[in-house]
Parts: structure tokens; C-alpha cells; sequence
């Protein structure tokens, strides 16, 4: 027994010495790229926040909803985002000093854990994403025509690019965050499929029955109607590859044919591209307790709806209601953030889960 008991005490030791040592290692990393990983969340409380704005007659994006799923199905997920976090804060408080950028409240080299503003020097150029648009349809509104498809490629590019000619209409406390994230998007082919399902849902199942082509290089979008009146949804970077890409009803998918207001501006795609390239909800979905973790958008206490005046308060701070990651109607969403820029050309460095698309 006592000889059990030296044997068991050793391997004791020996593990408490190799967590000790990978502790050292962490905590010297984070302490060489002031990286603070303290805020750090994955699931959120959007399950029953999306039920509730769908009970009220809003429509919404499934994302956080379609992420707590894929995290209770995928054993081992939510340590790759813990990477994939880890990765684009280094990302952050790597970049060359007097650009404005790294971790900090106003984007240049604090140790808050969100990304912050000012312009790139990642040496990662202008990213080129090719696209292949999934046309699933049960009649022939939802069988929405090319020039659809090609307006809402055009507004991808426009709101990616800061070329949007609403991005004149941006606040003056926010003008100087609005950025171009050097992310442009080429149609590179439709596929159309006849299926007399009507309503497809959440759960990937047009996905299932149609899988992604090429995911690791092209984003896939699935055009279809969703139901229950949800906008659309995204996969996060690490997710899995056979279920990669963003799906959007078709009514909220371009800016002419079969639109339907005030979803007819391309802007559901545009915000749920940017969950697709790792943005959060603007209001980090959990209200002021929460982050986005992105230090050149202020705290929220939920989404904003329709055309909010200027300014909007909440969390003690002016909410940034234009930017597309909030809830607002498309023609009232205008911009992303600097800091949002650096979070999504992060995940397109050596090693990161989109680096294929920047080769």
C-alpha cells in the first residue's frame, strides 16, 4: 500500500510539474503579446432571446443560436474557438506600432482582450473570397434570378469595401472607426436545386442535403427560405467543414426581384458574412455584462430595431446602431469598425482557420 501510494504520489508530481510548466508557457505568451483571455465566451443566452424576439414578431439571425447548438454537438469546439480567439488577439497586439491597432479601449496596445481600430499592416494584401451561391427552391419566387444574386454580391463588396454610399451618413463620433476591411467577393458559380420542401429550418439541413463545395477555399451560401421568420444564419470559423458557410431565406437576399422591406438592401448577408469571418453581435449578446470583444464598438444592452435616432444610450455610452452587426433595418446599417476589420483579417493569417482563402 505504501509503495502504492509513493508511485501515485510521484505521478502526482510529475503532472502537477507539467501543468505548471504549460502554465508558465501560456502566461509567458500572453504576457509577451498582452494577451488577456479573462472575457473570453462562447455560449450565450441567444436561444431563448431568439424565441422571444420571434414571440414578439421580430425577425432575427439565427448565428448564436445555430453556435450554442454545433457546441453541445461538436466534442472539442469549443477549444478550437478558444484558439481561433486566442490566434486573432495576438493577431491584434502584433501589429506594427502607430497604426492604431492591438488590444485596447481605444485600439492602440491596452490589455482589455478586444481588438482594436486604425488601419492593417498585416501583409495579408486585399483577400479575395469566391463565392458559390446554393439556390434552393420549391416554386419559382425563391428561384431568384442572376441579376439577384449578382446585387447582392455588389452590396457584399460595397459594405466590405467602404465604397457604400450610405457610409456618408455615419455619425461624426463614428466616422473615423468606419473602415475597409480589404475584403472583396467574386461569384464564382450558382447551383439551383428543385425541392418541394417549403421550410428548411436551422438545423442544417439544407446543408445536409446539399453539401458545401470546396468550403476551406469558397464561402457557400445557401439560398432558402428558412421559416419562422429568421433572416438568415452563419457557421463560425472552426466549425465543421461539411456544414460550413451562411444560409439566408431568399426574400432577404439581394436588392431586387423577390425582396421583401426593409430587408431588401443586401444587409442580412453582409452581417451574417461577418459572423462567418468571426464577428460577434454588436451587443455581445449578453448585454452590458458582455462583449463583443472588439474595443472600438461600445457596450450594448441588446440589439436596436428599425432606424434608431442619434444618439442612442445604453451601457452608459452611444450605441453604435449603424453598424451592421446590429439589428437595424438595411437601410439604417452602414459600417464596420476598424477593430472589427482587424478581428475578421485575423482568421486569414498563417494558421488561421480562413488562411486558404488568402493563398
Amino acid at each position: 500500500m505504501k509503495k502504492t501510494f509513493l508511485i501515485l504520489t510521484a505521478l502526482g508530481l510529475f503532472a502537477t510539474s507539467c501543468s505548471d510548466d504549460k502554465s508558465d508557457e501560456i502566461a509567458n505568451t500572453d504576457t509577451q503579446n498582452k494577451v488577456d483571455m479573462s472575457d473570453f465566451y462562447l455560449y450565450t443566452d441567444a436561444d431563448i432571446d431568439e424565441q422571444n424576439r420571434m414571440a414578439n414578431g421580430k425577425s432575427s439571425c439565427y448565428s448564436m443560436v445555430n453556435l450554442n447548438r454545433l457546441l453541445n454537438e461538436n466534442k472539442g469546439l469549443n477549444k478550437k474557438m478558444y484558439d481561433i480567439e486566442y490566434n486573432s488577439r495576438v493577431f491584434a497586439a502584433n501589429m506594427k506600432p502607430g497604426n492604431g491597432n492591438g488590444n485596447g479601449n481605444n485600439g492602440g496596445g491596452g490589455s482589455d482582450g478586444g481588438t482594436g481600430g486604425g488601419d492593417t499592416s498585416d501583409n495579408l494584401g486585399v483577400i479575395n473570397i469566391p463565392v458559390y451561391v446554393h439556390v434552393i427552391y420549391s416554386n419559382s419566387n425563391e428561384n431568384i434570378s442572376s441579376s439577384q444574386i449578382n446585387s447582392q454580391i455588389n452590396v457584399l463588396n460595397q459594405d466590405f469595401r467602404k465604397t457604400n454610399s450610405d457610409a456618408n451618413s455615419i455619425p461624426s463620433e463614428f466616422s473615423g472607426l468606419a473602415a475597409d476591411s480589404e475584403i472583396n467577393f467574386t461569384l464564382a458559380n450558382t447551383f439551383r436545386y428543385s425541392n418541394s420542401r417549403t421550410s428548411w429550418g436551422t438545423n442544417d439541413a439544407m446543408k445536409i442535403a446539399y453539401p458545401p463545395v470546396s468550403p476551406n477555399t469558397h464561402l457557400n451560401i445557401w439560398v432558402c427560405n428558412i421559416g419562422g421568420g429568421i433572416l438568415g444564419y452563419a457557421q463560425f470559423p472552426g466549425g465543421p467543414a461539411s456544414t460550413d458557410g451562411v444560409v439566408v431565406s431568399p426574400q432577404y437576399f439581394g436588392t431586387t426581384g423577390y425582396v421583401a422591406a426593409p430587408f431588401d438592401g443586401g444587409r442580412t448577408l453582409t452581417h451574417e458574412v461577418g459572423h462567418y469571418l468571426n464577428l460577434r453581435h454588436i451587443w455581445g449578446d449578453g448585454r452590458c455584462r458582455q462583449d463583443d470583444f472588439v474595443a472600438d464598438t461600445p457596450s450594448s444592452d441588446g440589439p436596436n430595431y428599425g432606424c434608431p435616432s442619434y444618439p442612442t444610450v445604453n451601457c452608459r455610452s452611444n450605441d453604435m446602431t449603424m453598424n451592421y452587426m446590429d439589428y437595424t433595418n438595411d437601410a439604417c446599417m452602414s459600417m464596420f469598425s476598424s477593430g472589427q476589420k482587424v478581428r475578421m483579417r485575423s482568421i486569414f493569417a498563417s494558421g488561421g482557420p480562413r488562411a486558404a482563402m488568402a493563398n
